[in-house]
């Protein structure tokens, strides 16, 4: 199963929709990610800080976990290398003119095409529109 950075980051803090995500990942297995959700995770434990929904001592308790379930093999992130970089762009370049994409997202869809997922889970509206031009399906938790 392929998460996005913001499922990831999920799994931590406590944002809209977050207990549904965290029960996905508890019934899953291996899960898989870009290794851009190191980056990522990190910065939204850092926003949340600014913001002030964290102290900055819970945002630093929260990325010493997030890095120990890394350095433990919770989370499967796959190397981002010049090979994936080239074929990202080439995807970028295939999509419609309609559909917006950020470099991140397009990293993830490449990541998680080359991983030969069908899926990627996410809420973000942009990375869902252009997984279906990529022929990937996007999926996301709602509420009931």
């Amino acid at each position: 199963m392929y998460l996005d950075s913001a499922y990831i980051a999920k799994y931590y803090v406590n944002e809209p929709d977050a207990h549904l995500v965290r029960d996905l990942i508890r019934r899953s297995s291996d899960i898989c990610s870009s290794s851009w959700a190191l980056i990522e995770v990190t910065c939204v434990f850092k926003r949340h800080v600014v913001e002030r929904s964290l102290t900055a001592a819970q945002g630093g308790e929260l990325l010493d976990l997030f890095r120990d379930h890394v350095s433990t093999g919770f989370w499967n992130f796959i190397p981002i290398t010049q090979a994936l970089l080239s074929r990202t762009a080439g995807l970028v370049r295939s999509l419609p003119p309609t559909v917006p994409i950020r470099a991140g997202d397009a990293i993830h869809l490449a990541t998680a095409l080359d991983a030969s997922e069908h899926e990627i889970w996410t809420n973000d509206r942009h990375l869902l529109a252009a997984a279906a031009h990529l022929g990937l399906t996007g999926k996301t938790v709602k509420a009931k």
